[in-house]
């Protein structure tokens, strides 16, 4: 029985606030679970089950999966859809109040993969970026537009602080494009799959929450210079703040939006090491 037949038989109601936009094509889920990197070796943790059929392709070749689904009213639904897949555990919970910490200890080694409401697709892939310690790599269906966001190079209108917060941990690379016309109900924009892969260290800096606040303070204000927003983040004078960039290696009267993630890393600890940023990490 396809998936459309199983959610009507089960009397189920789309809901609005959940962006709930099911994929169903065998073809394209079984590409999304190889551009995820799944092997065998180690677990899944999905975010948003929605009807299954990318947990269920997901059983197929991890080791263990672990799905977060907020939506209750599709147990009965996974009930029929997961039948048989022995390895899938089902938590019917808002994945953002969820231990992570536990969660790891549980896993182990493991890859991220998520199909979720466009709302919320950066506050869960930021907690990946910033929280965790043993997850491999996130592979995620976004908006197109903001797979262009994720990707970005450093001077161009789509890099921003997400670009650069992302680029800490890992590269991030769009591995394929998903019309509107693959997901059921259609939405009204095009996506993207995305595969973030971790690389421990992969830009060396002293302190990653002064990365972190540096970044932020950058892209304040897009429309002033980086000094001018340094300035008004750090409460500096503008010639402690003219100091600080020289030392960093960066010339007068650039916005943030042209440093590359190693030039903020630079930056960033300078201010840590001058005592402007201090490290709680």
């Amino acid at each position: 029985m396809e998936t459309r037949e199983i959610l009507m038989k089960n009397g189920f109601a789309f809901k609005k606030q959940y962006g709930q936009n099911f994929l169903t094509d065998a073809n394209l889920l079984s590409a999304i679970v190889q551009d995820a990197g799944v092997d065998g070796s180690a677990a899944v943790l999905e975010i948003g089950a929605g009807a299954g059929a990318l947990t269920r392709a997901l059983s197929e070749r991890a080791k263990k999966v672990v799905s977060f689904e907020i939506d209750k009213s599709l147990q009965p639904v996974l009930a029929e859809t997961l039948a048989g897949c022995e390895n899938v555990e089902i938590i019917f919970r808002d994945f953002m109040k969820s231990d992570l910490p536990a969660l790891e200890e549980e896993l182990g080694s493991y890859h991220v993969v998520a199909n979720l409401p466009y709302y919320i697709t950066t506050p869960v892939l930021m907690r990946f970026v910033e929280e965790a310690k043993r997850c491999q790599s996130v592979t995620v269906m976004v908006q197109e537009e903001v797979a262009a966001r994720f990707v970005a190079k450093a001077g161009t209108a789509d890099y921003g602080a997400v670009t650069a917060a992302i680029a800490l941990k890992g590269e991030a690379r769009i591995t394929r494009k998903v019309p509107r016309t693959m997901f059921y109900p259609r939405p009204n924009v095009d996506s993207a799959v995305v595969h973030i892969a971790f690389e421990e260290g992969r830009i060396p800096t002293k302190s990653e929450k002064a990365y972190r606040e540096t970044v932020r303070a950058a892209f304040s204000s897009r429309r002033k210079t980086l000094e001018n927003n340094l300035i008004s983040a750090f409460h500096l004078p503008r010639e402690r703040a003219k100091e600080l960039l020289f030392k960093a290696g960066i010339g007068e009267g650039i916005r943030g939006e042209t440093l590359s993630p190693i030039a903020f890393a630079r930056l960033a600890d300078v201010l840590y090491e001058n005592g402007v940023i201090a490290n709680c990490s």
